[in-house]
């Protein structure tokens, strides 16, 4: 009788466990008209996920869900309010579900547009505004991303404060493309992304997206590497106000207050903010002082939004670009070259000065139930110099006649000069957007103008130069346009296909160089940029494959060069293979990537023929990796995430000239499959995150990053060591005493005092037979801290 009983529980179980229901339905709106294209979302057990998109019909349907199990079903369509239903699969189960409309537009189409959705087969990371805020303690934005795969972060000052950089896969600012509200941010002659020009901009940022590789079509500059999209137009539909301050190591504070009015009249909001930053720096006199402000004031209604943003950067740094020279950098960490120049004591206003004004109006326009229109304008307007002491100048440099005074002929002078930048750079963007049930499109694209102005002045010397002397002004001028158009097809519940096609153009029209003020430069290039793919959904697992070509034009300093010695243009093939698995639990992913550049403008330290040295093509050079990323919940207090990136990057030929002092000239050898500058093969980052009681977190963050060559001979000697660093941060909330919120982050970097240089330059030369590698540093501060006090009103 046991054995019986004991078969009987076991087959009731088993059919109670292994029993499967159908979940079906219709979506409709309160007129009772079906809606097509809703997305249906069904959680079981809050661990698996199904998604499904309602056919012409408003019908949906999930087959074989298992039986008892705790489900939820999420119904969302663009315009209309979310609902969700609460369930146990007892038995098949119908609904019918009546969406009532929003009354506002709050989804900002002009990022939607350029961002690769969660069915698009691009590597991508998104961050959203909670993260930030666990990170946002002043330091310039590359080092709030450092955490995010393949990512290696530097600074001047050795702080994350003033003038940073950022690489993603080996490729630098002047090859990640840099949208702000889906508006180019990159430099228009040098590419470069200049961040310490949008200080505490994070503060109002409402997203991040970090693309990897070529990813999809987007305004501004070529992605040739990396996308980094940032949005700040959200819709907030109460009023608040808050206050964020930090103290820290290096004299180092940060103080905003933001503030918004929540919804007037129901169509109207603004949100404004201000900001300063300001730091000592780790390196000697590495000072910053930062200001901003932003202010956003929007209408919205059920169909309409218009938004205007206004934001401003301006900020004075002490100049620590030089970087420590490697005979003191086991004595003298700190030391500052920048003023020395001048006798006694350093020049104190050795000063990068830059102040960056944004103006950005968009309208977004929801046409009928498919339909969605973006249009957005824009004006950058930039203005600063660089001030410097120079020692022992040459009239003739300046264009000037040597001086004689007596019988005594000078020709040379001490001096302080400033270098000037005054320039707008200024246009639209569009994007039409269609979905339906199984479609989305997108056709959009940017016309861009900058006009710039290069001057230098010289304000002070000791003898021969009037005051205010204006040694050169150059113009120049450059028309970046392009349109895409991206598709997203949904084969069946599990398979998409994309496709995307870009057309740019590009026009570069430079009237001299600073020292070569008669080269006039004029050059044009088209670019066709196709991509697509094809993605797979189920039971939480998602793969993917795609191809993307892209193409990037020379920078300013590449074109300082006769026409017989012109740079070409690069191309890169982006091959990405992804599988990830997502539940409530765990989650990991594998991307394995494959980078074929043609034409990859590197340095190779040969003098052209004006002069200068710049970047000159090669032939074949490649990146290949595998991104591997990984988290879990261990339990309700504890949970971990950890990426590991391993790569091999690689040019296959290329020539190295050096110069050679004894025999005044060039000495050429060959390279063959050595290392891309700055590509480590392995960069690691995880975090053990704890929550030992209500309202606290604990967490602990490491970064790795392997031995990076700072030229591309794969010269040990001319190389920056690999590093590990451990940060810790732990972070307390209490509500509702006194004020709404209080926020307290406590962050200790590099807590292990661990001496380490992300970044640096190289400049080899034979000197007396011998061959002398001229080796530079950007040192990082050691164990520091910062404290913020963040008070929600």
């Amino acid at each position: 009788m046991k054995k019986l009983l004991g078969t009987l529980a076991a087959f009731v179980l088993a059919v109670t466990t292994f029993a499967q229901v159908n979940i079906s339905g219709t979506v409709k709106n309160k007129e009772n008209k079906p809606l097509e294209g809703a997305t249906v979302t069904l959680r079981i057990n809050d661990k698996k996920e199904r998604t499904a998109l309602t056919n012409n019909a408003g019908s949906f349907e999930f087959t074989n869900v298992t039986a008892n199990a705790v489900c939820k079903l999420v119904v969302e369509y663009v315009g209309m309010q979310k609902e969700e239903e609460s369930f146990t699969t007892t038995d098949n189960k119908t609904f019918d579900i009546v969406l009532n409309d929003l009354a506002f537009l709050l989804e900002p189409l002009e990022v939607k547009a350029i961002r690769a959705s969660d069915r698009a087969p691009f590597t991508k990371t998104d961050i959203s505004k909670k993260d930030l805020a666990k990170l946002n303690q002043g330091q310039d934005i590359p080092f709030l991303l450092n955490q995010t795969p393949s990512v290696v972060v530097n600074s001047d000052a050795g702080t994350g404060i003033g003038y940073t950089g950022i690489r993603i896969r080996g490729s630098d600012a002047t090859r990640i493309n840099v949208t702000l509200n889906g508006i180019p941010y990159n430099d228009a002659e040098s590419q470069g992304t200049y961040f310490v020009d949008l200080p505490d901009f994070a503060s109002s940022i409402n997203s991040i997206q970090v693309q990897r590789g070529v990813g999809t079509s987007t305004n501004g500059a070529g992605a040739f590497g990396a996308t980094i999209n940032m949005s700040t137009n959200e819709f907030n539909e109460t009023a608040y106000g808050e206050s964020n301050n930090s103290f820290g190591s290096f004299n180092t504070w940060k103080n905003t207050i933001k503030v918004g009015s929540g919804l007037i009249s129901d169509h109207f909001t603004i949100d404004a903010r201000l900001s300063r930053i300001s730091s000592d720096g780790y390196v000697d006199r590495a000072s910053s002082n930062l200001q901003s402000f932003y202010f956003s004031p929007a209408y919205t209604s059920k169909n309409t939004s218009i938004r205007l943003n206004v934001f401003s950067g301006k900020e004075k740094t002490y100049q620590s670009w030089y970087g420590l020279p490697e005979a003191l950098l086991q004595t003298d960490r700190t030391y500052n070259a920048a003023g020395t120049e001048k006798p006694g004591e350093p020049y104190d206003n050795q000063t990068d000065n830059y102040q960056q004004d944004h103006y950005q109006l968009f309208v977004n326009q929801v046409l009928n139930s498919s339909w969605s229109l973006n249009v957005a304008s824009f004006l950058t307007r930039g203005k600063g110099y660089y001030e410097e002491y120079k020692a022992e100048q040459s009239f003739e440099d300046y264009g000037l006649e040597n001086v004689v005074i007596g019988s005594e002929t000078i020709t040379a002078t001490d001096l302080v000069r400033d270098r000037w930048l005054d320039n707008y750079f200024y246009g639209q963007i569009f994007s039409l957007q269609y979905k339906k049930a199984k479609d989305e499109l997108t056709v959009g694209g940017s016309w861009t103008k900058y006009d710039g102005k290069h001057h230098g002045d010289i304000i002070w010397a000791n003898v021969g130069i009037p005051k205010d002397y204006r040694y050169y002004f150059l113009t120049a001028n450059k028309n970046d346009a392009n349109v895409y158009a991206k598709w997203l097809h949904q084969v069946s519940s599990s398979w998409n296909v994309f496709a995307d096609l870009q057309y740019r153009r590009v026009v570069h029209d430079m009237n001299g160089f600073e020292d070569n003020p008669e080269l006039m430069i004029k050059r044009n290039f088209n670019f066709v940029n196709p991509k697509a793919g094809i993605s797979y959904f189920n039971n939480g697992y998602h793969a993917y494959l795609s191809y993307a070509l892209a193409h990037h034009e020379p920078n300013r300093d590449d074109f300082e060069a006769n026409p017989s010695q012109q740079p070409e243009y690069e191309t890169l093939h982006d091959v990405e293979l992804s599988i990830d698995k997502k539940t409530s639990q765990f989650n990991w992913g594998a991307t394995f990537y494959y980078m074929y550049y043609n034409n990859q403008l590197v340095l190779t330290g040969k003098i052209n023929d004006v002069g200068s040295y710049t970047r000159t093509n090669v032939p074949g050079s490649y990146r290949m990796g595998v991104e591997l990323q990984g988290g879990v919940v261990i339990d309700k207090w504890v949970n971990a995430a950890a990426n590991l990136s391993l790569s091999r990057n690689k040019i296959k030929s290329f020539t190295e000239y050096i110069d050679d002092w004894d025999e005044n000239k060039q000495q050429s050898v060959e390279h063959s499959n050595t290392n891309i500058s700055f590509s480590p093969s392995v960069i690691a980052g995880g975090s053990i995150n704890i929550l030992p009681f209500k309202n606290t977190e604990l967490s602990l963050l490491g970064k790795y990053v392997g031995r990076q060559y700072m030229d591309n001979t794969q010269n040990k000697n001319r190389s920056l060591n690999d590093y590990y660093v451990q940060d810790i941060r732990a972070i307390y909330n209490a509500k509702n005493v006194l004020f709404k919120e209080w926020n307290f982050i406590l962050q200790v970097n590099n807590v292990f005092n661990k001496k380490y240089e992300p970044n640096g330059y190289t400049y080899p030369y034979f000197y007396e037979g011998s061959l002398v590698n001229d080796n530079y540093y950007y040192p990082m501060a050691g164990t520091n801290f910062m404290l913020s006090v963040n008070v929600k009103l």
